[in-house]
């Protein structure tokens, strides 16, 4: 990704902070892979397992941490920092700024704002996005293109949402009468806070009554489904595929991996940690990482299998006893 002109080390450390080791004047050109990067780009190293990487990197600089500094200074300038991948994550966020590229404020022509609706003028609505009645985009954020933002619907500053995505879809709400579903109408909205990211074609739906509420700093991956009523504290991220039901409670700093699913009205304790593919089928009040896949089965002969395999590990003590117990005697 070369820039349209080479900026000194200098002015990277000045704006990022670090320890440079090298020639401050020595120019960069572009960020790269440390296994591809070449002698005009900067690049990073993640962990010391990649030490061997770094010896045969032709990077003309590479961030590390102080426990690298001296195997990076061997072979060339480097930048020192506590944490490499955080310094890399705000250098992609300079170099980006430093290129121009960032999104432009205003509304695009072919954009549909309702005339009840209320855009900040520093935010950047792109091509094709719909903003309803009485909804609200706050400063600094960007719809990408093909967006759908709800009536009443509100999102708050710097936010980010990419293409495709649908905020205030009505819930999936509908009572059973005699084999037919009549419809509940979804009364309320989506309330999304400051700092929110939501990645491509990702759906949240508004809430029956209440809100459904995303708070401030929360990260959601492509084509993740959020059912109504549903709040995500802050700072949680949701990676793609995840699903998560009606009415459930994530806390905050939580995290829910790729293709996970969160079932309706659970609870989840804040920094509790979900791994991929997993299914959350009760509520989690103590922090930590939880992991959970089961085989479909019909459902009394899948709750009593459940149930055993809760208790393996005190069977298996038990089992662990009784031969200990047996060696002893023979």
């Amino acid at each position: 990704m070369p820039g349209p002109s080479g900026l000194p080390l200098q002015a990277i450390v000045d704006a990022l902070g670090g320890e440079l080791w090298g020639d401050p004047a020595l120019p960069i050109e572009g960020l790269a892979p440390l296994e591809s990067a070449g002698p005009r780009q900067l690049a990073f190293l993640s962990h010391p397992r990649y030490a061997q990487q770094l010896a045969d990197s032709q990077a003309a600089c590479v961030i590390v941490a102080p426990a690298m500094a001296e195997a990076a200074e061997a072979r060339g300038a480097c930048i020192v920092t506590e944490s490499p991948y955080l310094y890399f994550a705000r250098l992609t966020q300079f170099w980006k700024r430093h290129r121009g590229r960032g999104a432009t404020a205003g509304i695009h022509p072919t954009a549909v704002v309702h005339p009840e609706a209320t855009v900040d003028p520093s935010a950047a609505i792109g091509p094709l996005c719909v903003i309803e009645r009485g909804a609200t985009v706050g400063a600094h954020t960007v719809l990408a293109s093909r967006i759908t933002v709800g009536e009443d619907c509100r999102i708050g500053a710097r936010c980010l949402l990419h293409a495709g995505v649908v905020i205030g879809a009505d819930g999936f709400g509908f009572a059973l009468d005699e084999g037919r579903w009549e419809k509940i109408e979804q009364l309320g909205a989506v309330r999304i806070g400051d700092d929110v990211e939501i990645g491509a074609n990702s759906c949240i739906d508004r809430g029956a009554l209440d809100d459904t509420v995303i708070e401030d700093g929360v990260k959601i991956d492509n084509l993740v489904q959020i059912g109504h009523n549903v709040r995500i504290g802050r700072h949680s991220a949701l990676a793609g595929n995840a699903g998560v039901a009606g009415s459930a409670v994530i806390g905050a700093h939580c995290t829910v991996g790729g293709g996970a699913v969160v079932l309706g009205h659970l609870r989840l304790a804040d920094h509790v940690h979900i791994s991929a593919a997993s299914v959350v089928t009760r509520s989690l009040l103590k922090p930590g990482q939880y992991t959970g896949v089961f085989p479909i089965d019909d459902n009394p002969r899948w709750e009593k299998n459940a149930a055993t395999l809760k208790q393996l590990h005190r069977l298996r003590e038990r089992i662990q006893t009784l031969e200990h117990e047996s060696k002893k005697t023979s």
